[in-house]
């Protein structure tokens, strides 16, 4: 019994997690119960609506209105496909109308998304990046149990399988809340998102969303900002080229916003205001050579064309101005060199052809007195002795025979 009941419940589980493609429709007549229109069948994923008709019409109108638009077609068959590009989620309900066109003849067929209200996710986005890397992210519904699963199924074009998510990006409870994908390709056709919520014992509602990729692109910076800048005529001659796609696209599609700031301004100065064109190059004739600017550019698409209409990244910040005097410079280096040149050739002069000892001669220390040899003492004191009168010289030798 545990068996079986454990077999019942995995089987359900199973349906919940793969939501059918075929909708349920809660159809009404026309005011009669014999409605000749019967059997309405709405493939959501396909945006397919089929019916059966028991009289043979040689036209039918079919009528699809949601929250985000209405959309009318004539089929000559029992069956009516709207195109991809029209770009009608179904995640909020809709209303099917099949008319059969000079009668009264309808059938009117609500569609309402079964689960719980507000189960299904909230704030759905998705972001490309680095040419070909996409992020896709998503909050749990209001009302959604805390335990509640969600998965994530997307369509390139309708010519593409239907695939799931690979790389979940996961919260703290362990629940699917964004996606990454690798190797995306941008085509000019409509992208099919869709979420599916699951639980154990109640049904989530899902969402789906339409969009182009390129309108969720995140443009890459231009490439090789340059700027030539000369004093005489003052100016600058910036260029650039388009940013890297993963797709090639025509030149003429892109616009270009210059944002150029000098570097030392106080938040008081006037900033200049940004420049947009649509060539690859910009001609700055407010050029200072004195100050320093900082220059940046960046891009976004043009209307009518495949390219993101959003403003992409900026280049990197390229310093121009305040050129230097280089001849001043020159003559600066011009004298260091002639004074360290001088000083050598002095210093090699004077060791071959001088001699250190006749150019510095030593300096005489004065000799200790006590230190002197005794005849060298009697002649110093004979020296200082005042000379002494012929007399006493006579009276000298008398005494001395």
């Amino acid at each position: 019994m545990f068996d079986a009941l454990g077999l019942t419940c995995m089987i359900c589980w199973c349906m919940m997690l793969f939501c059918p493609s075929h909708a349920d429709l809660q159809c009404m007549g026309s005011g009669t119960q014999e409605s000749p229109i019967s059997d309405l069948t709405l493939n959501r994923r396909r945006m397919e609506l089929s019916w059966q008709s028991s009289k043979n019409f040689s036209s039918y109108t079919c009528i699809m209105t949601t929250n985000f638009g209405h959309r009318e077609m004539k089929p000559k068959s029992r069956s009516c496909r709207f195109e991809v590009e029209d770009g009608m989620p179904l995640y909020r309900g809709a209303v099917v109308t099949i008319t059969v066109p000079k009668t009264n003849i309808s059938k009117i067929c609500p569609f309402i998304p079964e689960g719980i209200n507000g189960s299904a996710i909230e704030n759905f986005s998705c972001v490309i990046y680095n040419i070909s890397f996409m992020n896709c992210t998503w909050q749990a519904g209001r009302n959604a149990p805390r335990d509640t699963q969600y998965f994530l199924y997307w369509q390139n074009s309708r010519d593409d399988d239907e695939t799931e998510c690979e790389l979940y990006i996961k919260d703290e409870n362990d629940r699917n809340m964004g996606c990454k994908f690798q190797n995306v390709t941008i085509r000019d056709k409509t992208t099919y998102f869709l979420v599916n919520g699951s639980h154990k014992a109640f049904l989530i509602q899902f969402f789906d969303n339409y969009t182009k990729l390129y309108t969720i692109e995140r443009l890459p910076p231009p490439l090789n900002v340059t700027a030539n800048c000369t004093s005489n005529p003052e100016g600058c001659i910036i260029t650039w080229q388009q940013p890297l796609l993963s797709r090639v696209e025509n030149a003429d599609c892109f616009q270009y916003e210059i944002n150029i700031q000098k570097k030392d301004e106080t938040p008081k100065e006037k900033r200049d205001p940004p420049v947009i064109v649509t060539e690859h190059k910009y001609e700055f004739k407010s050029y200072n050579p004195k100050k320093k600017s900082i220059l940046k550019v960046r891009a976004r698409g043009k209307r009518r064309c495949s390219v993101s209409r959003n403003w992409g990244e900026w280049s990197d910040p390229i310093e121009f101005g305040e050129e230097k005097d280089y001849f001043i410079f020159v003559i600066l280096l011009l004298i260091a060199l002639g004074t360290i040149l001088v000083t050598l050739l002095h210093y090699y002069l004077c060791k071959r052809y001088c001699s250190l000892k006749r150019i510095f001669p030593p300096i005489p220390q004065p000799r200790d007195k006590f230190d002197l040899p005794a005849e060298e003492d009697i002649q110093r004191e004979n020296v200082l002795l005042p000379p002494r009168s012929c007399t006493e010289e006579i009276t000298m030798v008398e005494e001395t025979t």
